[in-house]
């Protein structure tokens, strides 16, 4: 697909492009506001790059990169984690699963986060919503059990992710159909869904029965500036 070299380095372009408006960029380097998300993106991963990106963080930030190729750490940062995730796409609209979800809104956001704090599918702010539109299953009595939604946003691809379910609610197919709603929203705007999963993770299971299919191992690298 075109584009599809962009995946190796996703943070950087959905900086460069989509979400230019949530971060800040010098050079070659861009972060997210920190308020948003901790993530940083390097044009290159050259000693140059590091440095336009410790001109726009303070000493003691803490950042997480996803790149295709093992960076090299300067001495002016501390490597807090260092490992692969498997990164997985899907090129075609998956099977449409029905679901009663319901867009979720800044209003929402307390009940996000204790989700999350319960489920930890990874870090969610209170701000993260802002980076695309996110979708809730609720029970019966009205409590969030259920959601997933846009991160990473490229000119032709867009991430899943904070895809969760509450324990209590899980087996029952909830996940599987919220990311098909995504999924599908994605492709009918002409763009691509991907994800990134530990490899250990069983999801990945679920999301192969969706159409992913692994397209890359990449680096997670998580750096404190000195």
């Amino acid at each position: 697909m075109e584009d599809e070299e962009q995946l190796d380095n996703p943070i950087w372009y959905s900086l460069a492009t989509q979400h230019a408006n949530l971060g800040e960029a010098r050079g070659m380097a861009a972060r997210y506001m920190p308020s948003i998300a901790r993530f940083a993106g390097l044009q290159n991963g050259s000693e140059s790059a590091f440095a336009d990106l410790a001109d726009i963080t303070l000493a003691g930030d803490t950042v997480a990169l996803f790149t295709a190729r093992t960076l090299q750490v300067p001495s002016n940062w501390t490597l807090v984690r260092h490992r692969q995730i498997d990164q997985m796409i899907c090129l075609s609209p998956p099977p449409l699963l029905t679901v009663e979800a319901e867009k979720l809104t800044e209003a929402d956001v307390p009940e996000m986060v204790s989700l999350v704090e319960a489920t930890e599918p990874g870090p969610f702010g209170n701000r993260t919503i802002e980076m695309g539109d996110y979708f809730g299953i609720r029970s019966d009595d009205g409590s969030l059990i259920a959601m997933a939604g846009e991160r990473l946003s490229l000119s032709a691809f867009v991430e899943i992710s904070a895809v969760c379910t509450h324990p209590d609610y899980r087996g029952k197919g909830l996940a599987k159909g919220l990311i098909s709603l995504l999924a599908n929203r994605a492709y009918e705007r002409g763009r691509a869904s991907f994800l990134h999963v530990k490899t250990e993770n069983e999801a990945r299971l679920v999301y192969t029965k969706l159409g992913f299919s692994l397209r890359t191992a990449i680096d997670l690298t998580v750096l404190t500036r000195q």
